[in-house]
């Protein structure tokens, strides 16, 4: 419950129609939830448009709207404010609704292509073990403290994710870790927030399918930083050909790092092995749970900001040395009997199949063959899908191409698109199998001993989606379980 004035606090207002002192109960996107005391926010959508819906929120009791075109009609009694951008503005009349929660704890984002969960998993990890109370907003789940709250989207809508904010502060977080996608902040869902820091991973073709040109996807990701407060800071990868690109415009205060060149925070890998990574962070040398080189990024990434937000070195090192990576990234099991070690990763785009590829490859001790099941998501960027198919086969000595989430589109087709990457040698070392679980049944028959398997591209998922309807499917129980049958 809010006053209408107050929840308007610098929200860019064309025209005002109707009473102004007016205590607003609750805050609506969807029209077929609005009702008595509700302030509805008329938002144009990719497939619909709020506008056409202000008539019925009214009749249904509604008693202000929010919008960039008047209705033909106005009623009497009813507040209309005409904004000149309504998405932004739902971001920041949420914010003031929820008692602006993120100027109350410590808000930082992460954005880029891939890294985005593992580095705001280990943060809200870390700051946890440091003993305060965290928030986290991921992919994989929501936290406020201890309490999970099931994740729909990388960055929930700005209702639910400032509802969210404010059940963090009321339970008493200090520090929020928060993936920052770009929709998110194409669509401003995250208008109206004071970020205490944002931290760039990297940036690698995705999301084309909405963002069109990949320079578009580079200007939104660094719309983020260009609007970080001169007391916030902001950390970038230098080794990313647009690491200081993104900073380059921030108020922001700007730090760096980097495995391969001057930063202030500085990595070198001394081992990299099944048992994790040994390397040195600023000259200290620290043995980590995670493997990889993408992950020696990512745990300077969270070094970084642990320092920037006033943690001891020692400590953060200690803490970090003790945790392990988010689920379904680079996340390994090993059968019992053949020690056939399975994968599972979310790697959906080129690079990140090819950053895990390239970390098994390292991973390998003499002539074990390392089999790959991948697919490609539809309804989502289709030209990523014959380099998808192009990189598991450069990198793999075997491919089973699959279903991944189809969605509404044809499995078969986006197969066919995947194939569509593959030279002459490639072919030679494929087979398509549209089942998935078949998919990893194959892939686990035709490897021996101590191969490597990677099922790649749905990672924490426990769902594979068809035709709009979400069957339950976990690749790494499907693993387990036929582990299990083959050490029968």
């Amino acid at each position: 419950m809010a006053n209408l004035q107050d929840i308007l606090y610098k929200v860019s207002i064309r025209s005002f129609i109707g009473p102004r002192e007016r205590v607003i109960d609750h805050l609506q996107t969807d029209s077929r939830l609005a009702g008595p005391g509700t302030l509805f926010i008329a938002l144009k959508g990719t497939h619909t448009d709020g506008h056409q819906y202000i008539p019925a929120v009214v009749a249904a009791g509604a008693i202000a709207i929010v919008c960039e075109q008047l209705p033909e009609s106005v009623r009497e009694g009813i507040t209309y404010i005409q904004v000149e951008d309504s998405a932004a503005s739902a971001g920041i009349i949420a914010h003031n609704f929820n008692g602006q929660p993120s100027e109350k704890l410590k808000l930082v984002g992460v954005t880029g292509t891939n890294g985005k969960t593992t580095i705001a998993t280990l943060l809200y990890n870390l700051f946890t073990a440091l003993g305060y109370k965290c928030g986290l907003l991921s992919t994989v789940q929501n936290h406020v403290g201890d309490r999970i709250v099931p994740a729909t989207h990388t960055t929930p809508d700005a209702l639910h994710l400032n509802a969210l904010l404010k059940q963090m502060v009321d339970e008493g977080c200090t520090h929020a870790f928060m993936e920052t996608s770009s929709h998110a902040i194409h669509q401003h869902r995250v208008a109206g927030l004071r970020y205490t820091g944002g931290i760039f991973s990297n940036i690698t073709q995705d999301h084309l399918d909405y963002h069109k040109t990949f320079e578009e996807y580079i200007r939104v990701k660094k719309s983020f930083f260009d609007s970080l407060p001169s007391d916030a800071f902001a950390i970038s990868n230098a080794d990313d050909k647009r690491g200081a690109v993104m900073l380059q415009n921030t108020n922001a205060k700007k730090y760096f790092y980097s495995l391969r060149t001057m930063a202030e925070f500085k990595g070198r890998i001394l081992e990299n092995n099944l048992t994790g990574l040994v390397m040195t962070i600023n000259d200290q040398e620290v043995h980590f749970r995670l493997i990889g080189e993408f992950n020696a990024y990512n745990l300077l990434a969270v070094y970084g900001a642990a320092i920037c937000l006033g943690e001891a070195k020692n400590e953060i090192l200690r803490c970090l040395s003790t945790l392990n990576g988010a689920e379904g990234r680079f996340d390994y099991v090993v059968s019992p009997k053949e020690k056939i070690i399975g994968i599972v990763d979310y790697a959906h785009t080129p690079d990140a199949l090819i950053n895990v590829l390239a970390t098994i490859q390292k991973l390998r001790k003499g002539h074990e063959k390392i089999i790959t099941v991948m697919g490609a998501g539809g309804d989502r960027d289709k030209t990523k899908r014959p380099l998808m198919g192009a990189a598991a086969a450069e990198y793999s000595d075997k491919v089973i191409i699959t279903s991944d989430n189809p969605r509404s589109e044809d499995p078969e087709q986006i197969i066919r698109d995947v194939e569509a990457g593959l030279n002459t040698a490639a072919k030679r070392k494929y087979i398509s199998i549209t089942d998935r679980k078949e998919a990893i049944r194959t892939a686990i028959n035709l490897a021996g001993p101590e191969d490597i398997l990677l099922i790649a591209g749905k990672g924490h998922e426990k769902y594979q989606e068809i035709k709009g309807v979400k069957h339950p499917f976990d690749d790494k129980q499907v693993l387990l379980e036929f582990f299990e049958l083959l050490d029968k």
